[in-house]
């Protein structure tokens, strides 16, 4: 998938586990684990900007756009 989910990198960056960062955004941890994983087909935008609010980042350090390699097309 073109779309990369960089939460793991933030979650370093502010040394936060992935329990706490479920609880201060409102969603399971398996539902993190989905979306941080890149397993997820959508997120909600009250969810990404719980997400940056609780990480004090934007979507853009989130997410970003990579294109897919010719060859896997």
């Amino acid at each position: 998938m073109p779309i990369t989910v960089d939460i793991d990198v933030m979650l370093a960056k502010r040394k936060m586990s992935v329990g706490e960062l479920a609880d201060r955004v409102g969603i399971t941890p398996a539902n993190l684990a989905v979306l941080k994983n890149g397993r997820a087909k959508a997120v909600r935008f009250t969810t990404l900007a719980a997400l940056c609010e609780a990480l004090e980042c934007q979507p853009g350090d989130l997410l970003r756009w990579a294109p897919e390699d010719s060859a896997d097309q």
